[in-house]
């Protein structure tokens, strides 16, 4: 039996270790607005995400030190109307040559007024520059100009690399920014994927330990296609294809993989970290972006068990055949969006032909016609995709085997 000091004692560390290592469940949601032309998809989207993300992120500006401003069509009557807190982002791709930051700054501060002007919800500007770690001081140099010049109401963040954890400077440019949002994804060569989530865990530690500042991390919600012609580096096409064929490979990342990590991001103890910011919004026509119902199941943690359902459509046989066409559609009938299956298999026999198409190939036996995943994508909740045909006599629907 303890004694009263000693039971004390217990409690007191007992309550010292919850406090400290109580897993964080209430973090802020927000999500980038990235598509360079609104459409009416966008008025629809910022409607049924009003209750998920508290705050927008939206691509207002894009330069390039050798083809200047970006076209940037956005619907300021949307944003006015849903009312919701924005953040200014602009996107400045290659190097900052230090001749151009007067006009970048006067590009920068009037679009802030002409945002306030129009009466938007305007908490701040986004800085997103893809800076090597060696030339973090000018980029020191560049963000104190614009600190300078932004009204003091106004906050400053950054886009952040894993890399710059390492810099000498980069605690410089915390302190000097409000917050920052830190890239976990599609921060390493195209062909190591979108997202590792080990990694992804270690350079949020890292991270947290760098400065008090707020901070958020930016997670994926959408896969991208990667297209080479011949020997040529990789090209990136995310929500617009490129008018080229030849090799291509779709990179995705699982729901079901972002929703483990969350998991396990909740068991660390971050107090810097404010919330996560998702890459991106998801239209009903960009199929490279998860859908916003699985977006909504990963965020609030809901099942996301799939639901794979195979569709046989068989067509009569003509005069004099015995052996029927029979079409194979897969849908996906669970709540949320999820990865091809790895394999089909129907039981069917005295099979005249059979092929697969798309994303599978096929691999027969006597009784058997296997489905083969040779390349990985994802199929949206609800929707449905043919994956090949088979001209076969007897065909057992019932013990068709689906294997994730």
């Amino acid at each position: 039996m303890l004694c009263g000091t000693a039971l004390a004692a217990m409690l007191a560390l007992s309550s010292f270790f919850m406090a400290n290592h109580r897993p964080n469940t209430a973090w802020d949601q927000q999500a980038y607005i990235w598509q360079r032309v609104w459409t009416k998809e966008h008025a629809d989207a910022l409607l049924q995400s009003r209750n998920l993300f508290s705050a927008l992120r939206v691509l207002a500006l894009q330069h390039h030190s050798q083809t200047g401003w970006a076209n940037l069509s956005i619907d300021y009557d949307e944003l006015k109307k849903d009312g919701r807190p924005l953040w200014l982002v602009v996107r400045l791709d290659e190097q900052l040559n230090p001749a151009d930051r007067p006009a970048i700054y006067q590009h920068i501060f009037a679009l802030t007024q002409s945002w306030q002007a129009r009466g938007l919800n305007l908490l701040g500007v986004e800085i997103d520059h893809d800076a090597a770690s060696a030339r973090l001081p000018e980029y020191l140099q560049f963000l104190q100009g614009l600190k300078q010049g932004l009204p003091p109401a106004l906050q400053l963040s950054i886009t952040a690399l894993p890399t710059w954890s390492s810099s000498p400077i980069f605690p410089k440019i915390l302190q000097l920014t409000d917050q920052s949002v830190l890239q976990v994804h599609a921060v390493l060569s195209p062909e190591q994927g979108l997202f590792d989530a080990k990694l992804a865990l270690g350079w949020i530690k890292r991270y947290s330990q760098l400065s008090d500042r707020p901070f958020r991390a930016a997670l994926p919600a959408y896969g991208m296609g990667l297209t080479r012609v011949g020997s040529k580096d990789w090209q990136v096409e995310s929500e617009s294809p490129l008018r080229m064929a030849n090799n291509k490979q779709e990179l995705t990342v699982a729901p079901q993989q972002l929703a483990q990590f969350i998991e396990q991001l909740q068991t660390q103890r971050l107090p810097s970290l404010q919330g996560l910011i998702w890459f991106r919004l998801p239209l009903a026509s960009d199929q490279r972006a998860w859908s916003l119902s699985t977006l909504s199941a990963v965020i609030l943690q809901q099942p996301l068990t799939p639901n794979w359902q195979v569709k046989i459509h068989s067509l009569p046989a003509k005069l004099n055949e015995t052996k029927q066409l029979h079409d194979i559609v897969l849908h996906n009938a669970g709540p949320a969006d999820a990865p091809l299956p790895r394999q089909i298999s129907i039981v069917a026999s005295d099979c005249l032909a059979a092929d697969a198409i798309g994303n599978y190939q096929l691999a027969s036996d006597r009784y058997q016609q296997h489905f083969k995943l040779i390349k990985p994508d994802q199929l949206r909740s609800g929707q449905s995709r043919p994956i090949g045909w088979l001209r076969c006599t007897s065909l057992q629907e019932d013990k068709t085997l689906v294997s994730p």
